[in-house]
């Protein structure tokens, strides 16, 4: 047991903090012993799935709400409100059959009994929703290669495409197109936010913004496990809101949350060995869960800069063989992350290229020499980056500089990064591509010569032909092995012309409690509960 004084004098909290640990500790007592209890630093600013956009809405939205597919743990898509769904062969129409037994969470504006069956009219509603611009949702681009969709019956839903689109059903495993009921939203309308009504696994209680939130068991979900029991275990989930990461971790150690996630550098020296093991003093106490992440962290190379060291490929080629991604990962992440030794595509994620590169200064610093002796100057580049990733920049400007490149640093707030990056005023630039849906078109698209920015992801300007070409025609592949194999060609074909310099793949990796049982860890970092049971 971590004493009070010693975990107070590493992390130097306040008898502010004090005064809420205990007042924290008091209303626990109080709690049910099958509530799940989490904290939410960044504050959660809606629970209309309309507005799913970042994780901290996405984690409670995904128990409240329900669509007509979801993932599992492999990214392998399943049903949920439709139990099952069929593919026209030109890949245009696609058919779902609903179930007849989802209803929507209680409320009395249904009028009596207060719920009502989920049927297909109700998706067209919640797919027009969608779109509404009155409604500005920043997910109406899932919707963006449809052309119609209609209530064929009650209990089938057909939705028609522009062209043949292969990652379309993982588009419809986000929750931007989970189902909600015409009478709750339109009675709210922007509330709906803070009074949501869906068909999830657990209902909504109460809301006391930036301080806690709360859902209940919903004792009327649909699905069960497989031994026929019903979902889900769990009786309450518990939101809090403190926005110090420190305290977060103190309320953990202290059994007060039951999990955290991700891995902060405050204490990633206290949980995890410089090997990425969990500390021995903790092993009896918590469980660590590591698994790939759909996440690419990258150098972004502006290829329209006039920098002639930007045109050179030999130098930014260099820079790719310049570093030890795997030091990289073992000195700043404590082996978190997988050293991305391949393309843009990450680890988990059918697609990743087949070639592989290693760190090899000598060829390098080769290459950077026959660059001085052809320009008479010192390849010289600005990299931007904000505070977070400060570490990992610093560490390729001083690997760099060992083979003849200077790279210059400048720190920059996040949003003032994420503007300039998209407006092409940056050399380099420190970046993260985390997918929206699991298909590796996801991260080809930066490299389609069609979405430069700042109208696309293409903060590059990468342009090539070829690749262009082959993009177009992997969309129109029904074949899932053929797909895959030409995103293999492409993304190859991208690495080597170094638009970008791939850092790592990353890792989830959660803390968790020693009497939780049955959470799963999954590629996008999906919080699911519905499965979990505390003990």
């Amino acid at each position: 047991m971590i004493k009070w004084l010693s975990v107070l004098s590493r992390f130097g909290f306040s008898l502010v903090l004090l005064l809420v640990l205990n007042q924290c500790r008091s209303e626990d007592l109080k709690e049910n012993r099958k509530v799940f209890r989490y904290n939410e630093y960044r504050n959660v600013t809606s629970l209309d799935p309309a507005f799913s956009r970042n994780p901290q809405n996405i984690w409670p939205i995904n128990q409240l709400f329900n669509g007509l597919v979801q993932l599992d743990v492999n990214l392998g898509i399943q049903p949920e409100i439709a139990h099952s769904w069929s593919i026209s062969p030109d890949g245009l129409t696609y058919t779902f059959n609903l179930r007849k037994d989802v209803y929507f969470h209680p409320s009395s504006l249904f009028g009596a009994p207060q719920t009502r069956r989920v049927v297909a009219s109700d998706f067209v509603f919640s797919f027009d929703r969608l779109k509404d611009p009155e409604l500005a949702s920043p997910g109406s681009w899932v919707l963006q290669q449809v052309a119609d969709y209609k209530a064929t019956t009650e209990d089938v839903f057909t939705i028609y495409l522009k062209n043949p689109f292969p990652a379309f059903l993982g588009l419809l495993t986000m929750r931007y197109c989970a189902v909600v009921p015409r009478e709750i939203t339109e009675y709210y309308g922007a509330n709906f936010r803070a009074h949501p009504i869906g068909t999830g696994p657990f209902y909504f209680k109460r809301w006391d913004e930036n301080v806690k939130l709360v859902l209940r068991k919903n004792p009327n979900y649909f699905e069960k496990d497989n031994n026929g029991q019903k979902l889900p275990y769990l009786d309450a989930i518990a939101i809090q809101f403190i926005p110090d990461i420190q305290s977060e971790f103190m309320l953990f150690l202290q059994g007060k949350l039951d999990f955290i996630n991700s891995l902060d550098a405050s204490y990633k020296d206290e949980l995890l060995t410089p090997k990425g093991a969990l500390q021995s003093k903790y092993k009896t106490r918590i469980n660590m869960l590591k698994g790939p992440y759909l996440n690419t962290e990258y150098i972004g190379i502006y290829l329209d800069s006039d920098n002639p060291a930007i045109q050179s490929k030999k130098i930014r080629q260099a820079i790719n063989i310049g570093f030890d991604r795997k030091l990289m990962i073992a000195y700043l992440r404590n082996n978190v992350g997988y050293p991305a030794k391949k393309g843009m595509i990450p680890k988990g994620l059918p697609g990743t290229s087949s070639e592989e590169f290693e760190y090899n200064t000598a060829l390098a610093r080769t290459w950077v020499e026959e660059y001085k002796k052809d320009s008479g100057e010192t390849p010289t580049l600005t990299l931007a980056t904000d505070a977070n990733y400060l570490d990992l920049c610093e560490y390729l400007q001083r690997e760099l500089q060992k083979i003849g490149i200077v790279i210059k640093i400048e720190v920059m707030p996040t949003a003032t990064l994420r503007q300039a990056k998209s407006s092409g005023k940056l050399e380099l630039f420190r970046a993260s591509w985390i997918a929206d849906y699991p298909d590796a078109e996801n991260y080809l698209s930066l490299f389609n010569s069609l979405n430069f920015s700042p109208n696309g992801p293409n903060y590059t300007h990468f342009s090539n032909p070829t690749f262009d070409l082959m993009y177009q025609e992997a969309l129109s592949l029904v074949s899932d092995s053929l797909r895959i194999e030409k995103y293999k060609v492409m993304d190859s074909l991208a690495l080597s012309e170094s638009p970008v310099i791939p850092l790592y793949y990353d890792q989830v990796i959660r803390f968790v409690q020693k009497n939780i049982e049955g959470m799963e860890i999954n590629p996008i970092n999906l919080l699911v509960l519905k499965n979990v049971q505390k003990k």
